[in-house]
């Protein structure tokens, strides 16, 4: 009918009619460009959340976006393989060790990923997720959603004693002075066991709180004595008020969730377990596993400080979506604002406890994306949302965190260097026999140097 209609006569009428066609259907294609979306979150409730997001998007712009799942351990190869062929995806959630490498290797648009953060609003993100993977003037990478480790505590013991919450070495160790009382309540629950990553994870926090880290922007960089003994004195006295033998997160969880423990350090997983919604780490304070009791006595810490730093430190995990060099950049950066804007709720409820928002709200509404984010329902037997379970002002100090962020090695572009460091865990066997009186603070660090100086 199309030809018919066409005014030239003959073949090439048809010929042109034909080119015009194409054409057309051509620049139709485009303008519903697909994209494809690589993510680590890859068990099949996860996906179907990822890909309820991307039908969503598609009804909102017309784009397709194809969500491909990549396992975690294989990302790294997956993408620098793609990379080499010129066929990367067009985003890519990843986690923070891939940001700065990347973007330096040229697999991500880094001035994609800035002007995304610019035009959501740079001052509505936590200020550490933008740090820790701040490049040149820009950023390698936008912040998606993040999780800061937790100093977890009896506030009600706090407040009958008149205790300052636990935002400081000095205030933490007052707690336990005031608190330990053996075996009926232990001061703290900390990490001894050596070869458990957990140990790795408080030891970094500890170190980070008081300023203390074995990098600098050229690599290795030499504990300093004094801040660096205030640490071990620190990390010894917590210890002391631990109960003996090996200890990683399954004592200091059960000790808590038993009301014995008036401290550990945990990550966020713990708050739907606090909250009674896990049976296979159930609340034991009182007869009833499903109580809600344990939670309303709870107070959380996200930054503490050591004497040798003030402004003190939160040890935080941030993932990211990386626009790649190879995307259809328009597209994409659409997709990234969408995943961050109007689908950020669905971004984070395939894990809203270990996935807190990294953007609060928007310029307008400034707590818009933290109060629905509470709302979410965690849990695995029984489902309920943190706001259920948490007061207001607990849940704001469980995001508070992102804001004072930090890793070692990420600011000095050594974060490769460091996690050998830690991986290797000569800090935990070195400070173990610090905490069990075989050296003492000197000889101890000096052990480390020696061992950290040799990583490669």
């Amino acid at each position: 009918e199309e030809i018919m209609k066409y005014p030239s006569k003959g073949l090439l009428g048809r010929v042109v009619l034909s080119t015009a066609i194409s054409f057309a259907m051509l620049a139709g294609t485009a303008s519903a460009e697909d994209i494809r979306f690589w993510t680590t979150e890859e068990q099949p409730d996860r996906m179907a959340k990822q890909q309820a997001m991307a039908d969503e998007f598609k009804k909102k712009t017309g784009h397709n976006v194809e969500v491909i799942p990549v396992t975690e351990k294989d990302l790294g190869t997956r993408a620098t393989a793609a990379f080499a062929a010129g066929d990367l995806p067009d985003v890519i959630y990843h986690t923070l060790q891939y940001a700065l490498p990347w973007a330096e290797a040229g697999i991500l648009d880094t001035e994609s990923a800035t002007e995304v953060v610019r035009e959501l609003g740079k001052g509505t993100f936590a200020p550490g997720s933008l740090s820790m993977a701040a490049y040149g003037n820009g950023i390698a990478s936008v912040p998606v959603d993040g999780w800061t480790q937790m100093i977890v505590y009896r506030a009600d013991l706090f407040k009958e004693k008149g205790l300052e919450p636990p935002t400081s070495y000095a205030n933490v160790e007052a707690a336990i002075k005031a608190l330990h009382n053996p075996p009926e309540m232990y001061g703290f629950v900390t990490a001894t066991k050596v070869d458990e990553n957990f140990m790795s994870q408080v030891l970094e926090h500890v170190f980070l709180a008081n300023g203390v880290s074995p990098v600098g922007a050229d690599g290795f960089k030499a504990f300093e004595e004094g801040p660096t003994t205030e640490v071990l004195n620190f990390y010894k006295t917590l210890a002391k008020a631990s109960p003996p033998g090996e200890l990683y997160w399954k004592q200091s969880r059960e000790i808590y969730l038993d009301g014995k423990a008036a401290m550990i350090i945990w990550s966020p997983s713990i708050l739907d377990e606090l909250g009674g919604l896990r049976d296979s780490a159930p609340v034991t304070i009182n007869d009833d596993p499903t109580t809600k009791e344990l939670a309303s006595k709870t107070g959380i810490i996200t930054t503490f400080a050591g004497p040798s730093n003030a402004d003190g430190a939160a040890w935080g995990d941030v993932r990211y979506f990386g626009i790649t060099s190879d995307a259809e950049t328009d597209v994409a950066k659409e997709f990234v604002k969408f995943s961050m804007d109007e689908g950020y709720m669905q971004t984070l409820s395939i894990a809203p406890e270990g996935k807190f928002p990294v953007r609060s709200g928007t310029t307008e509404e400034k707590n818009k994306f933290t109060e629905a984010w509470s709302m979410l329902p965690v849990g695995v037997d029984r489902k309920a949302p943190l706001s259920d379970i948490y007061a207001p002002e607990i849940i704001a100090d469980i995001v508070s965190g992102l804001k004072t962020a930090k890793r070692w090695g990420v600011e000095e572009g050594q974060l490769s260097l460091a996690s050998k460091m830690i991986n290797g865990q000569a800090i935990n066997r070195i400070v173990r026999k610090f905490i069990d009186d075989e050296v003492d603070a000197a000889a101890a660090i000096k052990e480390m140097n020696e061992e950290l100086a040799k990583v490669k």
